[in-house]
């Protein structure tokens, strides 16, 4: 053998045994009856997956690495940023290992147990890494995001991008739309996987207004913030109106965060703020005011 064709032999090598190493942490979700998905093991009896995959909530089942088919309970849910948690009694799999901070260019593998067949896989890059973005129509924002080139094949959603070592960057969803594949990082998935076990659901915070962006005049711009919301329309008896707010004026600032669009605006109304009072600063006629308005929970 040439130099070379040991180095792809042994890149052939690493590759299987990255899939083979993530196997034994995937299971196939029955969950919907057209196309089974993917779920990922990540503690003791817990399995996260990609909501929409989810189309019913009754007789759920998972089926291992090694064929057992056992019973599944949705634990929570969260269509905003389709991760959903369920537990599987004697679940009995090793938890997947959470891989470093991934970097644009790496080689990684989407693997999926999408039929009782086995796992299969796909070889790509991680081509973009970016976010936050607000999410479809939900509103929600994803902190962070991964995007591959690996074909994500039917059934790959709820399964993982992992790297050369067989640990995983984040998990695979088709579920924002044209089939693209997305991937969400581990440490944000985890983060609201805890959420979910928790309490079931994720807070998220909102005022109640319809707003659009414009930009500022020069004698109302700080700290080089060119843009804020025109508040359109105050929903009645929402939080805004109770703090006060006003058809007309201009968003500025939550709790001295900038709000230039509606993704800030978004992100400043996470769910630790829910119920609690946030100072809102508002251009009303040319003179900036302050504001106190107590965050809902948006239903």
């Amino acid at each position: 053998m040439t130099q070379t064709e040991n180095a792809l032999a042994a890149l052939s090598q690493a590759m299987a045994d990255a899939v083979e190493r993530i196997a034994r942490s995937l299971v196939m979700v029955n969950g919907r009856p057209r196309q089974p998905a993917t779920g990922i093991a990540y503690d003791a009896d817990l399995v996260l997956t990609a909501d929409h995959v989810l189309e019913r909530e009754d007789n759920l089942t998972v089926q291992t690495h090694d064929g057992r088919v056992l019973g599944a309970q949705v634990v929570g849910r969260d269509a905003s940023t389709d991760l959903a948690v369920l537990r599987v009694p004697n679940l009995g799999v090793p938890a997947a290992s959470a891989a470093a901070d991934a970097r644009v260019g790496q080689i990684a593998l989407a693997v999926g147990r999408p039929s009782a067949d086995g796992v299969m896989a796909s070889l790509g890059v991680v081509s973009k890494i970016g976010g936050p973005v607000r999410m479809g129509r939900s509103g929600a924002t994803l902190e962070r995001y991964i995007q591959t080139d690996a074909t994500p094949y039917p059934g790959f959603s709820g399964g993982a991008l992992v790297d050369m070592t067989g640990a995983a960057f984040g998990l695979l969803t088709t579920g924002f739309g044209r089939g693209a594949a997305i991937v969400i990082p581990m440490e944000v998935a985890l983060k609201v996987a805890r959420t979910l076990t928790k309490q079931g659901y994720v807070k998220r915070g909102y005022l109640g207004v319809v707003s659009q962006q414009v930009k500022l005049p020069p004698a109302q711009r700080s700290d080089a913030q060119e843009y804020g919301l025109l508040i359109v329309r105050v929903e009645e008896n929402s939080p805004a109106e109770r703090g006060g707010l006003l058809i007309g004026d201009i968003l500025l600032a939550v709790d001295d965060q900038a709000i230039n669009d509606a993704d800030d605006l978004m992100a400043a109304l996470h769910g630790e703020r829910v119920g609690k009072p946030v100072t809102v600063r508002v251009s009303r006629g040319g003179a900036v005011r302050t504001l106190s308005v107590v965050v809902g929970q948006k239903a």
